[in-house]
């Protein structure tokens, strides 16, 4: 067996902080959304929190929020933020409208076309279009930190479809039950070229908004899954 292959290296999988959207609207991939102040006191925790890591290779999504995020972690490791356009958010048919039943556009008929497959989703990216891009980029993330650390900074459900597809469960799922808080992180470590085991923290849980909390883990342990050889 060679060196290389009980070689162990983590990478961590973090969603950017809070963004500035006044008006509420899903933003998805389209520019000009930054971080707000509290979504930026979020990025200097986590990048605080990391700060003793061996990490050597920082990498996000070539949107500004995922970009701002992982600045503060580059920097307290000297290291300059890469960009992979495999870790950007996932395309959405409502992009840039504001989302609802009752004060969205879920009441315009011209939309219901595009929920007839809850599965695929209909509405969006293929859910296995998202593990495609995200196995490859975190791939790639490990292949430069080798036997060290690397953080990719993502997306919500790009991150959640990632971490459901590790853990061999299904894909489709209720975005109500998702375990990816802002500025959470969702860690994969690896032995060689096998993920043997899958982490979460959410260094900046505190920070959370109040209707956001309760979504993930109480508190900053670690939980995750194991596999076997």
């Amino acid at each position: 067996m060679s060196e290389n292959s009980q070689e162990i290296t983590v990478v961590h999988v973090m969603r950017h902080g809070e963004v500035h959207n006044p008006e509420g609207v899903l933003y998805g991939r389209l520019p000009g959304y930054h971080l707000s102040d509290l979504g930026r006191e979020m990025a200097e925790r986590v990048g605080e929190h990391l700060k003793d890591r061996d990490i050597t290779h920082v990498v996000a999504s070539p949107l500004e929020r995922a970009q701002e995020t992982a600045q503060p972690i580059a920097k307290a490791h000297g290291l300059e933020v890469a960009a992979d356009e495999r870790l950007i958010e996932a395309e959405n048919i409502f992009e840039g409208k504001t989302f609802g039943v009752g004060d969205g556009s879920l009441r315009n008929p011209a939309y219901w076309k595009y929920l007839t497959n809850p599965f695929k989703p209909s509405w969006g990216e293929p859910y296995i279009d998202q593990v495609v891009r995200m196995m490859g980029a975190i791939a790639s993330a490990r292949d430069a930190a080798r036997g060290h650390e690397a953080v990719c900074v993502s997306h919500q459900l790009p991150i959640w479809i990632l971490r459901s597809f590790a853990e061999r469960r299904r894909l489709w799922h209720d975005p109500r039950r998702r375990q990816c808080s802002l500025a959470s992180l969702t860690s994969f470590t690896y032995q060689g070229d096998r993920i043997v085991s899958i982490g979460y923290r959410e260094p900046a849980r505190d920070l959370l908004p109040a209707h956001l909390v309760g979504k993930g883990k109480k508190g900053d342990k670690p939980v995750g899954k194991s596999f076997g050889a």
